[in-house]
């Protein structure tokens, strides 16, 4: 999916623009456009600057708009939810599910990790998410020690698998259970 511009930036380019009207109305002696357009515009610039600031970009998704409303039906109502939830622009988290992964014990205060892609998988009777990770200060080790509590985390009844994926870099696969004897074979997995 296509990231779009930011409501930060919409409201910071438009206290600029309201800024630089009342500007230019102010010194070529518009005195009814340049008071209320030079005293709007100021604040609404810092506020825009300020909500820049703060801001968390949406992870990005995998699947394609027509794809993800298809795949959305496939999987439980928490992965769509989590799904609408890191792909969205956020304001005051240091992080994407910043609060569950404090919850789950892996986060760092000074490097927290950070949700770069989300995407549902469908591997045919089994439709899961998959998740990649910059982990940055929580080792890869402490995420596999926590490899069971987090498949039962985001849904019940999910298992999760953890690949490193080069420095830094690891990608969590939530997908159903696998019961013994319900006709799934390994390449379904």
């Amino acid at each position: 999916m296509n990231k779009s511009i930011s409501p930060a930036s919409l409201i910071s380019i438009l206290g600029a623009l309201l800024t630089v009207i009342g500007l230019s109305s102010y010194f070529s002696n518009a005195a009814n456009l340049s008071v209320p357009t030079f005293f709007y515009g100021v604040p609404i610039l810092l506020i825009g600057l300020a909500l820049k600031n703060s801001e968390l970009s949406p992870a990005n998704c995998k699947n394609s708009s027509k794809e993800l409303t298809l795949l959305k039906t496939k999987v439980p109502q928490e992965f769509q939810d989590l799904i609408d939830d890191v792909t969205r622009w956020r304001y005051g988290q240091r992080a994407h599910l910043e609060s569950s992964l404090q919850v789950l014990k892996l986060w760092d205060e000074l490097k927290p990790p950070q949700l770069k892609e989300i995407a549902i998988l469908d591997k045919g009777t089994r439709s899961g998410i998959q998740m990649k990770f910059e982990v940055n200060g929580v080792p890869i080790e402490k995420w596999e020690e926590k490899k069971d509590r987090l498949g039962r985390f985001f849904a019940k009844n999910f298992e999760a698998t953890l690949i490193s994926c080069g420095t830094g870099q690891l990608e969590l696969t939530l997908l159903p259970s696998q019961k013994p004897g319900d006709g799934l074979t390994k390449d379904d997995i």
